[in-house]
């Protein structure tokens, strides 16, 4: 790692690239501290208290949501935007057609995703403000306020993951994302080691946090690293004058293929029931519910396991594999080509979804199964672990390559 940062100084493009990704970084976290006009922090803070999703989505955006500035609806915007772009274009004709007819259409579907962002982070906003009631004077005017606020932060920092992306190294909304939750790990660092200073019996909490901590993100990056390599053989082939294939090579199948998304969907779906309570002034779920309980872990557990198989059977197809294999001449060393060898692959897929199902499970409930334990919270919660490590090891991999 060292000898890869040692040796991007020696070239010239991409010092330039490294320097105008840092730069931007230090744009973004600068704008991050702007504050949005007209808004009660108080009532703010309380409705990150009541509304647990919030607590997610503050994680996130390193703090911002808590401070309200106007970068407080980060990416999410743009990412909801592409998901619902990338929906439509499978349900209508027309922007199928688009997508399909090259980089021209490929443009105007970007386009039309800034526009769909900025719309978006508009109405967000302003739900979000009306739901928390985070609005300090009354009127439409001064809510609308708020939401242009809002909305024209969330593109700027579309625009400054896109330079990054076209400019820089590594993809820019996923730095942008990492930044957030880098700097909000900083901050516990910086309050740790405060009270570590002014009460040293901190210490007997503060360094088996450390210890635990450091434990886990060893754990994901090996996790993350790890892949399933398939033995495939190529038959020789002559075509005309010359001879293709022959060669010896592998499919690597990842441990953790889904990444983060099983825990999103699923910390989305636990939280979803008692947001919408509390948005109807019922405190139902904080009454009978207990979140460090049994029973919520263990089905919250269950739906990480379930939506990471749900994940991989959607973006995964052993039949189309086969298929690719056999037109190509290849094979793997002891099962048949076709139908066996498609049944070969989804078996060991299953395997291995299963240890990394039950890897991304256990990962979510550590922190809450530390607190019930030793009363202790953990600097991060498992999804911004996991995003937080999946960001860093591939812009590693993009400045080795």
């Amino acid at each position: 790692m060292f000898e890869t940062l040692r040796n991007v100084w020696k070239i010239e493009e991409l010092r330039k690239k490294v320097l105008y990704t840092v730069f931007m970084l230090i744009l973004y976290r600068l704008l991050c501290v702007v504050p949005v006009p007209g808004v009660d922090l108080a009532s703010v803070q309380e409705g990150l208290e009541t509304f647990s999703l919030l607590q997610f989505m503050n994680s996130i955006t390193g703090s911002n949501l808590q401070m309200y500035t106007i970068m407080a609806m980060g990416i999410s915007p743009y990412i909801n935007a592409s998901i619902i772009m990338q929906l439509l274009t499978v349900a209508i004709p027309k922007l199928e057609e688009m997508n399909k007819s090259g980089e021209e259409g490929r443009k105007k579907i970007a386009q039309i995703t800034r526009y769909v962002t900025v719309a978006l982070g508009f109405l967000q906003a302003v739900a979000l403000t009306s739901a928390i009631g985070a609005q300090a004077s009354g009127g439409t005017f001064g809510l609308i306020t708020i939401g242009f606020c809002m909305a024209a932060g969330t593109a700027l920092a579309m625009w400054i993951g896109e330079r990054i992306t076209e400019n820089g190294i590594g993809n820019g909304i996923s730095l942008l994302i990492f930044a957030g939750i880098i700097s909000n790990f900083a901050n516990q660092i910086a309050v740790g080691a405060y009270n570590a200073w002014h009460m040293p019996s901190y210490l007997l909490i503060a360094l088996p946090v450390l210890i635990i901590s450091l434990v886990l993100i060893v754990a994901v990056t090996c996790v993350d690293l790890a892949e399933r390599r398939v033995p495939v053989q190529y038959a020789k082939r002559v075509v005309g004058r010359k001879m293709y294939g022959g060669q010896s090579t592998h499919i690597p199948l990842k441990v953790n293929s889904s990444g983060v998304l099983p825990l999103i969907f699923a910390s989305a779906l636990m939280q979803f029931p008692p947001t919408i309570l509390a948005m109807f002034g019922s405190s139902w779920w904080d009454q009978h519910i207990n979140v460090m309980g049994f029973w919520y872990q263990l089905v919250f557990a269950l739906l990480i396991i379930g939506f990471t198989f749900f994940y991989s059977s959607i973006s995964f197809n052993p039949d189309e594999i086969a298929k690719n294999m056999q037109q190509n001449g290849g094979s793997i060393p002891g099962i048949r080509q076709g139908k066996p060898t498609a049944l070969f692959i989804a078996k060991i897929t299953k395997r291995i979804n299963l240890f990394g199902a039950l890897f991304l499970a256990v990962l979510a409930t550590i922190p809450t199964l530390i607190y019930g334990i030793a009363n202790v919270s953990l600097p991060f919660q498992a999804s911004s672990l996991l995003i937080a490590v999946s960001v860093a090891l591939e812009t590693t991999r993009q400045l080795e390559s």
